[in-house]
This record gives C-alpha cells, sequence and structure tokens, in this order.
C-alpha cells in the first residue's frame, strides 16, 4: 500500500473515551483522504464470530485500532473474573482473526498498566509483561489483555501479519465514565466533586490521598496512537505515558479537580478505606527514543477541560 493510497481505519469501542479522543484528534488534524469508521458496540457484538466477520467483511478496513473491551472497576473485576477473562479472549480473537483473514495492512490494539507482573521493580518497562502474574484482583482481565501480546507475535510468525499494541498508564478526559464505584479515580473525583458542590457538603476522598499516578490525557493519547499506527513498526508493545516525574499523588489531583470546578469545601481523607497500590510508575523512555519532541497537554489544563465538559454534558455522561 502507498502513501497516497486512501486507508480505511477501522476503529472498535469507537465510542469510549479513547475512540472519542481519536475522533476529535483526527477531525483536527488529518488531512488525508483516509476514511474513519468508529465502531459503536450497537455496530457489531464483536464476541460472536459471525457478526465480527460480517462487519469486516462490510467495513472492508485496512487499518484496525482495537480499543474494544469488556471493562469494569475493581469490584467488578474481583465479582466477575470468568466472564471479564473470557468475553475479552472472544472480542480479540474474533477482532484479530478478522484482521488476518481480510488482510489488514496493520492492527493497534491496546492493553492495561494492569497486565504488568503484581510483584515487581520499578519503573516498569515493556520487557517486564510476561515476568509473573497479575494483581489477582483483576487477573480475569489482565491475562485475556496479555494474549493480545502473544497472539500479535503468533500471527506475525506465522502469518507475517503487522499485529502491535500499546499500554497506556491511567487515561482520562471527555467522555468518561463518571460512574462513582466503577469509574476510574479521575472521573470519579470529577462527579463526587460536582455533587459535594450541589449539595453544598465537603469532599470526601476514599484513602489517604498518598499513592502515586501517571497520567495521560485522552486527547493527547489519540495522537501518540495516530503516530503508533502510521509509524512504529515493531510488534512488542509500545508504552504511551507521560514521564516518571510526572507522577502525581491522588491528594493533589484531587486539589486540582476542586480548583477547577471553585470548590470551597473541605477536602477530608478517610483514612479507615484502602489506598490500594502506593506507585505503578511506568517508564516511556522507549516512546521518548521514537519521538524526541514528546509533548503533553499540561495536568491542570487538561483536568480544567475535563471537569468543564462534566458539567456542559452532565445529563448525558456515562454516569
Amino acid at each position: 500500500m502507498t502513501e497516497t493510497t486512501k486507508r480505511t481505519i477501522l476503529v472498535t469501542g469507537g465510542s469510549g473515551l479513547v475512540g472519542k479522543g481519536i475522533e476529535k484528534y483526527v477531525k483536527e488534524t488529518d488531512k488525508s483522504n483516509d476514511v474513519w469508521v468508529f465502531m459503536r458496540s450497537s455496530d457489531c457484538d464483536l464476541k460472536s464470530k459471525e457478526s465480527t466477520r460480517s462487519y469486516f467483511e462490510k467495513i472492508r478496513p485496512t487499518h484496525v485500532i482495537h480499543l474494544a473491551a469488556r471493562v469494569g472497576g475493581l469490584f467488578s473485576n474481583m465479582k466477575y473474573k470468568v466472564e471479564f477473562f473470557r468475553e475479552n479472549i472472544d472480542i480479540n480473537d474474533n477482532v484479530l482473526a478478522c484482521c488476518k483473514e481480510f488482510n489488514v495492512v496493520k492492527c493497534v490494539s491496546c492493553l492495561s498498566t494492569c497486565i504488568f507482573p503484581d510483584k515487581t521493580t520499578y519503573p516498569i518497562d515493556e520487557t517486564m509483561i510476561h515476568n509473573g502474574p497479575p494483581h489477582p484482583s483483576n487477573e480475569g482481565y489482565a491475562y485475556a489483555k496479555r494474549m493480545i501480546d502473544v497472539l500479535n507475535r503468533a500471527y506475525n510468525e506465522e502469518y507475517g501479519c503487522k499485529f502491535t499494541s500499546v499500554i497506556p498508564t491511567n487515561i482520562y478526559g471527555p467522555h468518561d465514565n463518571y460512574h462513582l464505584t466503577d469509574g476510574h479515580v479521575i472521573p470519579g473525583l470529577i462527579h463526587k466533586t460536582y455533587l459535594a458542590m450541589k449539595n453544598n457538603q465537603d469532599l470526601t476522598i476514599m484513602g489517604s490521598g498518598k499513592p502515586l499516578r501517571q497520567f495521560i490525557y485522552s486527547y493527547d493519547l489519540a495522537k501518540y496512537f495516530v503516530w503508533t499506527l502510521n509509524n512504529y513498526e515493531e510488534m512488542s508493545p509500545l508504552i504511551l505515558s507521560v514521564g516518571e516525574e510526572d507522577e502525581i499523588s491522588i491528594a493533589d489531583v484531587a486539589r486540582l479537580i476542586t480548583e477547577a470546578m471553585g470548590f470551597k469545601g473541605k477536602l477530608i481523607f478517610d483514612t479507615t478505606k484502602a489506598d490500594g497500590q502506593f506507585k505503578k510508575t511506568a517508564s516511556n523512555l522507549k516512546l521518548k527514543s521514537l519521538v524526541p519532541d514528546l509533548t503533553f497537554t499540561p495536568i491542570q489544563q487538561a483536568i480544567k477541560e475535563s471537569c468543564q465538559w462534566f458539567v456542559d454534558n452532565y445529563e448525558t455522561a456515562r454516569k
């Protein structure tokens, strides 16, 4: 396929946090004649081989960004390990099998830092994925995601397919899941702050607020996802993350959110609740070596934009 050939790029999970980020980035920056198809779960049941095949037959993608997955918070992951494993295995197997059958030029799948070994050294990097079992709390989901890396290598060795993957750290931004118990930390805190302001209450945060995390804004992730599709030639996964120096405590994130939303109440840290892992530092040195002019939206600005989006879209936001 030459540089001037029109590509049809299928994005599975196209209506989620990352899919919406890619859609916005592409609208603002893509000057090519590529056709982008953002697939919603209502368009196709990727757990079904027949449904997946029929959708690929209709769209005939030349490239695929594979984001679709069954996801959930800690409680769901602990309770439904079998379902998380089986459904994600089915989705990933069907998508990659169809990529091979329909001669897709390149497929980039999205993994998660939860696939890394529970007992490990820090910072974690791309070579460490299979060095030990993941944390038992989400092993169903984590092992299913790990198998994408195994399949990518197997498809390449056996059939010459160009299938690869990226591993983002904690993602946040517009179109996130703002569920109070099943959402991730930033959207959960944005929603809690909104309700505390509405009800004129103090804001209680579970845990001490001391754990450190690396957060990546969905629009920044979108930029480097598209860069990976266009430029990254290895089969081994690539961590997409801000640097180790950009780790920030949950307490500081909470303060940025309350400042952005104009919350005037008291911040209370409920230290009777568990903190979870203190840190999960990931190295972005490989990405830095490939993209020397690596830049990210300042977290203050990105959190402000995320808070504003939630307030503006409160009635329709996932929560």
